[in-house]
């Protein structure tokens, strides 16, 4: 019996003001205890969270997943930094990348996949100037004007 598919979607709405992605990825989310029903029941948030290299493994850093309510011993941290699963290749590619100056790498949406796993988007993304978020900014404005009429 196939599984009922799941309406979690949890983004990071700042990311694509504050950045221009240059490539995206799904990567797998190692979780402990409770953490996986807090997502589902959507008390996570991504605000301010980064990935970053520790031993050629990927982890993001400032991803908040609320404590369960109904959890008891087996509570989590809600700030901890989680491993992220990805490919070799991947995370080679992603490794060399973020070594060059101006390049990081950013999570932008927390989503339970079609078999029942937390999955996590992640670009890597170079920061905006001032002005690319101005034309960003009346881009969206004309786009909003244009459907109005």
């Amino acid at each position: 019996m196939p599984k009922a598919k799941s309406t979690i979607e949890i983004k990071n709405r700042r990311a694509s003001f504050d950045y221009e992605f240059i490539e995206r990825y799904t990567a797998g989310i190692v979780l402990s205890g409770t953490e996986i029903k807090s997502i589902r029941a959507g008390k996570a948030s991504l605000v301010d969270s980064y990935c970053y290299f520790v031993n050629n493994e990927l982890y993001v850093r400032n991803m908040n997943v609320s404590e369960y309510w109904w959890g008891s011993y087996n509570r989590h941290d809600p700030k901890r930094d989680r491993k992220l699963l990805l490919t070799k290749r991947e995370l080679r590619k992603l490794q060399r990348a973020t070594r060059e100056k101006g390049l990081t790498i950013v999570a932008l949406k927390i989503f339970i996949s079609e078999n029942g796993y937390a999955k996590l988007d992640i670009a890597l993304a170079r920061g905006k100037r001032e002005y690319d978020k101005r034309e960003s900014i009346k881009e969206k404005d004309m786009r909003r004007e244009r459907e109005r009429s």
